[in-house]
This record gives C-alpha cells, structure tokens and sequence, in this order.
C-alpha cells in the first residue's frame, strides 16, 4: 500500500529506545575553513571509497532523481541498492523502516531531503555501537590482531605500529603467529619500516612463549604498546579458542587487563563471505573492534554497515592503500559524507 511522505519539513527527530525524540542537527558550516589536517583525513577517506561511492551514487540516483513525492515504492527501490552495497539485510531493513517511520512522523520533502536523512540514519547505525577503548590500569596497553590468513593482519599490524608512533608513542612488536610460513620474516620488514622493535621466536614455536617474552620485555622497557600479531589458521573452532585463550591469559597474567583491545582485521573485497568467517573469531576471541582493510578496492563498502548491525562491533581503523600511512582511524562522520554525496 503506498502512503505519502510528502509533507511539511520540521525539525529532524530520532526516536530513542524509550520513546523519546530527540533533534538532531546536519553539519554545521565551520567558522572558516577546515583544519588542515581533518580536511586531508576527509579526502583520504573520500578517495578510499570513490567505487563504492561511484556505484551507489548511480543506483541511488535513479530512485531519488526528480522525486517529488516519496512514498512506498520509493523506500522499496532504496531498500534494493542499499543491498546491492553490501550493507545487509537486517541493516537495510532497519534503516529503511527509520525512513518510513520518519516520514509518517514528520514528512519527507523529496529526493533530495530523503537522501539527507539516509545519511543521519547510516550515520546512527554506526555511532550505535561506537565504544571507548579500554584504558590499561598500567603500561603496556596490548593489543591483539586476529583474523584469517590473507586479510592483511601482519602488514596492518607494521602499520598499525607507525601509527601509534606518530600520536608519539613508543610500540613493540610480538611475532606470534609462528605457524604461517615466513609470517615471522614478513613482520620484521614492517617493524623496520616502522621502527619498531620486535621480539619473536622460531616458527613453529610456541606462540604464547613469545608473548610472554613481549610482555616481560614491554614492561621493562617502559613501552606504551604491544601489538601482537597472532596466526590466522582456521582450523576446528574448539582448537581456536583453546589456542587464542591461552594466550588472552598469559598476556593477563603479565599485564593488568590484558588483551585491552582485539581487533579482527577483515578483508572489504570479501563482502558479505567475510563475516561468517569474522563470526567465529569474534566468538573465540572475544574481538573489540575491527580492522577493515582494502576498503579502497572495492565498490561493496556498505559492509562497514553490516558489520556494525550483524557483529555488534565497531570498525576502528580502515586501511586504504599499501603505503605505511594508508591506515585511517574510522570516523563515521567522514565515511557516510563520503559515501553518500
């Protein structure tokens, strides 16, 4: 049945999990021009999702372009490309039905005003499960990497090193996944392109040997992060638990809190197919929050959507090219302004 969200503007309201509405506001225009440094964290996120953004764009234009009344049948067709972008079906759904409940609370004036408010409601999806990072009791803070072989955890891990080293703090690195060969040889060239020290040990060895070593030596040296790379092996799932939860317990053992974060690096090309694969070790690993890598290559961004609504998990970090500095802090202020132009 098709109903009109054709009517008088007011106001922009969410409705609260008690029932409360609450204004919202867009962006509002900054006294001068933005500061360097956040206008070239915006172009850098900007670039990074041109495909998705490109694809979206024409599918989202041929729903919006000279609407002059939204109804039904519209929200119907934005439900079909917001699908096609890989954000999911739940999340889909439920920003659709944000939009229709909206709409016959306030009106929608349009294409144009439909697109604005997607916008605030992509934008609440993510903030939603946005949380605040652990603060570690007493240095280090650790942080362990988990993920399948093939995401890119070891090279986001080098660049995850640099850059906490460019907010000025001192990092180690710890080669614990001893089982992939060349792993150990392939995180001693990022810690050297990012000069950061490491400790690891033979392959094959025990992986929470050395990182009861990198904890031991973390703490003597005074060091205000350990990353810890760890193996990628997707065997039985009982085996992946035992293994990941000795290590959370030696790593507790040594330092108060411990791991205080776990970020899951996943691959964005693998859309939708990553995240029974991100299932498991967010079960097994207890994961705080995820690294989405390759987000430039590919035009299915909207995952970063569906990881948030299906996993419950924020995304932290993007990595949007092979360079040392192609690792962005996630910002979903700047990804949805990007993504949806």
């Amino acid at each position: 049945m098709a109903f009109s969200l054709f009517g008088k503007r007011g106001s922009e309201t969410k409705t609260t999990d008690d029932g409360k509405d609450i204004e919202l506001h867009g962006d509002a225009p900054a006294a001068g021009e933005a500061a360097p440094e956040r206008r070239g964290f915006f172009d850098r996120m900007r670039q990074a999702v041109t495909r998705t953004r490109d694809s979206f764009a024409e599918s989202i234009g041929s729903v919006l372009a000279l609407t002059r009344e939204v109804d039904e049948s519209s929200l119907v067709e934005l439900e079909a490309v917001l699908l096609a972008a890989d954000i999911g079906t739940a999340t889909a759904r439920t920003i659709v039905e944000g939009l229709r409940q909206r709409g016959l609370r306030q009106g929608i004036e349009g294409g144009e005003e439909l697109k604005r408010l997607l916008k605030v409601e992509l934008k609440a999806v993510l903030d939603g499960v946005a949380r605040e990072d652990a603060v570690p009791a007493a240095l280090p803070e650790v942080v362990m990497m988990v993920g399948v072989n093939g995401t890119g955890k070891t090279t986001t891990t080098g660049k995850l090193a640099a850059y906490y080293a460019t907010q000025g703090r001192t990092v180690l690195l710890c080669a614990a996944d001893t089982f992939r060969a060349a792993a150990i040889e392939q995180l001693e060239v990022w810690a050297a392109r990012s000069e950061a020290p490491i400790i690891k040990t033979k392959t094959g060895g025990d992986p929470s040997a050395a990182l009861y070593d990198a904890c031991t030596a973390a703490k003597a040296r005074g060091t205000d992060v350990l990353i810890v790379d760890t193996a990628g092996r997707l065997h039985t799932k009982s085996d992946l638990m035992k293994e990941l939860d000795k290590m959370r317990r030696t790593a507790e053992r040594l330092v108060p809190g411990a791991p205080h974060q776990t970020l899951l690096v996943m691959d964005a090309t693998t859309g939708q197919n990553g995240l029974q694969q991100a299932r498991l070790f967010t079960e097994a690993a207890r994961v705080t929050g995820i690294v989405l890598t390759k987000l430039d290559g590919t035009a299915k961004g909207g995952i970063v959507l569906a990881i948030a609504t299906e996993l419950g998990l924020p995304v932290k970090f993007v990595g949007v090219g092979e360079k040392m500095e192609d690792l962005l802090a996630f910002d979903s202020a700047a990804f949805v302004d990007s993504m949806v132009r």
